[in-house]
């Protein structure tokens, strides 16, 4: 998976980045329009962009900028983010409004920590345009995530988006193999590929 690196410090507002989009669904049903996104990383964070042409329905919990268990339950994107040595994962939930959610696993479907909690330092933002669509970025602190998940080279990960809530289509940005939707497959997590931003992003940033 291609991860945009930044040598200057993101700013929501002033991104310059560029989006992938996913095509079709689990099942291999055309996505239309396709949802977009991009993970990037600057020398404090990790982003997670995310947008989708259409109108979110949202977790009637959700509120911009509150962490939301839950929020799977309604349209959302989401970051996988895995050790491949220690077989602990990160989940991180972001909603078209910025509500948010995190998990730590260590294992598949395992959690960490009975209780919920937050990871420390997210930020989000949400833009939601006249005709519905939305764009949202979480950011996450890298040193955090270099000492949980021990982020780095050898990274895996995962970029997956729930959508047309209520009745839902799953999105995955990886090809995680057949069966019902699951996207706790760690094990099918592609590695993450830093690539340097084009100059003239980088600038606009």
């Amino acid at each position: 998976m291609t991860v945009i690196s930044s040598a200057a410090p993101l700013v929501w507002g002033e991104l310059d980045i560029p989006l992938f989009g996913v095509a079709r669904d689990w099942y291999g049903c055309e996505a239309s329009p396709q949802a977009g996104f991009c993970v990037a990383v600057d020398s404090c964070m990790l982003w997670l962009v995310a947008c989708h042409g259409k109108p979110a329905r949202l977790h009637p919990a959700s509120r911009p900028g509150r962490f939301t268990p839950e929020l799977w339950k309604h349209d959302v994107a989401e970051f996988f983010l895995s050790d491949p040595k220690s077989g602990r994962y990160f989940e991180f939930n972001l909603a078209p409004n910025g509500a948010w959610w995190s998990c730590e696993f260590t294992a598949p479907r395992v959690r960490a920590e009975a209780a919920e909690i937050p990871f420390p330092g997210v930020i989000t933002h949400a833009e939601l345009s006249p005709d519905g669509g939305w764009m949202a970025a979480m950011a996450i602190p890298r040193d955090l995530l270099e000492a949980r998940v021990d982020f780095g080279p050898r990274s895996r990960g995962n970029v997956t988006f729930i959508l047309d809530s209520p009745e839902q289509r799953f999105f995955s940005a990886a090809d995680l193999g057949g069966g019902e939707p699951d996207f706790h497959r760690p094990d099918r997590f592609p590695q993450l590929q830093l690539t340097s931003m084009p100059n003239a992003a980088a600038r606009n940033s």
